[in-house]
């Protein structure tokens, strides 16, 4: 029987004793070493533990494991025992953990087979991919383009086919954004459904770890087996999970779509705007009623992203100082120890830190990330009223389709738009998907569209609900034959 390519027909075949669990992985394993190097999705591939915990669950397999035998890529600022977790960053270079975060031990439990560490922009820290401290990851669809960031390589590993399933981290839409750029599933958990713990922090109140699949079914399957309280976390919510898998209907009746049409102006490309608007057609298809909906101050998320982040992420990166974390440079003084450490960041690292550092100074502090909370908790105000009119609210995850490597290191106002429709979800804590929902059709070449949907505070079955009733209506795409693979 040959491997297949999903997480829920893996498990199953697993499960019934039809493949075994080292010969999925082996599988995998051969597909990362054929094509990864063409993209650099991974930053470590553990082939020797990856095989040797195959081997133990076909020894005692546990049939009803909701994820036995299936091969799982994380995001590299996730922690996982005894395997080397860089965050993308020089700082962090041979950094090997005593201990797994709270998401890799559910994996484990599920049944899962973690075959390695994915690429990000360092720390989390960009759109692109192109800000890892170790070479940017390239998208399958077009070896020129970006696969998106920050979890880019966490998409590609998915979209190319390595792994069926991966974990990336949200802080605002770093899941969303490469999941359309890459054309799969991404899901952004709700802030607090999923443990924390023993991820690398960027800017806590606001990061989310989050599942990608090439299915509804797959990602519903991820975010089931790691969500749920963890004490450790003091974020983490005791809020029951919801049966997600019984929402995959592929039904829409009933279901009501909120269109913020003044958010989606002339930033966004013509090719764009066509797959979001045919996606909203086949929601209407599918029994959903749309409706138009204001988001008032949602034009200001990004202004008020970059501002309570960067503040963020100034004191959490506060701790790689030569001293306590990290790599540490030999100076003269102390002084020479911390400049010459810190000195290892990357450039977008250095910008958000400096930019974070100056909004927390004195005679600043309230001018900037003073207001910059109170708008966000009027962003938050205006998704509550929003949905006294509808269960989810309708936008194009990305304004454009995948632009190529380069185009926008050298302007990062240009970088940090390309989030303009994501980042209004982690301020406000809402769960929200990316769904593919066509390809561009002009340019010359066919690149992925995503639609993401944004619903109310654990309602990711809704999401999950709608989710479905587009992909059994729109064929899913996939990288052209001979693109990269």
């Amino acid at each position: 029987m040959s491997v297949p390519e999903r997480a829920s027909t893996i498990r199953a075949a697993v499960a019934g004793r039809q493949l075994s669990a080292v010969e999925v992985c082996r599988a995998a394993l051969g597909r990362i070493e054929r094509r990864d190097p063409a993209l650099h999705a991974f930053l470590h591939v553990d082939a020797e533990r990856a095989l040797a915990r195959a081997a133990e669950l076909d020894r005692s397999p546990d049939p009803t494991a909701p994820l036995l035998g299936v091969p799982v890529a994380v995001k590299d600022n996730i922690c996982t025992a005894g395997v080397p977790t860089t965050a993308a960053s020089r700082l962090l270079e041979g950094y090997v953990p005593p201990y797994s975060a709270a998401v890799v031990e559910r994996l484990e439990r599920a049944g899962a087979v973690v075959v390695g560490k994915t690429n990000c922009d360092e720390f989390a820290m960009g759109s692109s991919t192109e800000h890892s401290a170790f070479g940017p990851t390239r998208n399958p669809w077009a070896l020129d383009r970006t696969p998106g960031g920050s979890s880019g390589g966490s998409a590609v590993a998915v979209a190319a086919g390595m792994v069926p399933l991966s974990l990336g981290s949200d802080t605002g839409g770093s899941i969303r954004q490469p999941a359309a750029l890459c054309g799969v599933f991404g899901l952004k958990p709700t802030y607090g459904r999923v443990s924390r713990y023993g991820l690398i922090a960027f800017a806590s109140s606001l990061d989310q770890i989050g599942p990608f699949a090439t299915s509804t079914e797959d990602l519903a399957m991820a975010l089931s087996a790691i969500a749920g309280h963890d004490a450790r976390d003091s974020t983490s919510s005791v809020a029951p999970m919801a049966d997600v898998a019984s929402a995959l209907t592929g039904e829409a009746k009933g279901l009501r779509v909120g269109v913020p049409r003044d958010l989606i102006g002339d930033g966004v490309e013509p090719d764009v705007r066509r797959a979001f608007e045919a996606s909203l057609d086949v929601l209407r298809d599918a029994g959903a009623a749309i409706v138009n909906v204001v988001l008032p101050h949602a034009a200001l998320a990004i202004p008020v992203y970059y501002l309570v982040a960067n503040a963020e992420a100034s004191s959490n990166l506060a701790r790689y100082d030569g001293v306590r974390y990290g790599a540490r440079a030999e100076g003269a003084t102390l002084h020479d120890v911390y400049y010459r450490t810190r000195a290892l960041f990357g450039a977008e690292a250095k910008r958000r830190i400096m930019i974070g550092t100056f909004v927390l100074s004195a005679g600043y502090y309230d001018a900037y990330y003073v207001k910059a909370q109170q708008v966000r908790a009027l962003i938050r105000r205006d998704y509550d009223r929003a949905f006294a009119a509808c269960d989810v609210v309708a936008v194009p995850t990305s304004p454009t389709a995948a632009f190529r490597l380069g185009e926008r290191t050298g302007d990062p106002l240009q970088m940090y738009l390309a989030d303009v429709f994501t980042v209004a979800a982690n301020l406000a804590g809402l769960p929200a998907i990316s769904i593919p929902c066509g390809t561009t059709a002009s340019g010359g070449e066919q690149l992925p569209v995503g639609l993401q949907l944004t619903g109310r505070l654990f309602a990711e079955a809704t999401l999950l609900r709608a989710a479905s009733a587009v992909e059994r209506r729109l064929p899913m795409p996939a990288p052209p034959a001979g693109s990269s693979l």
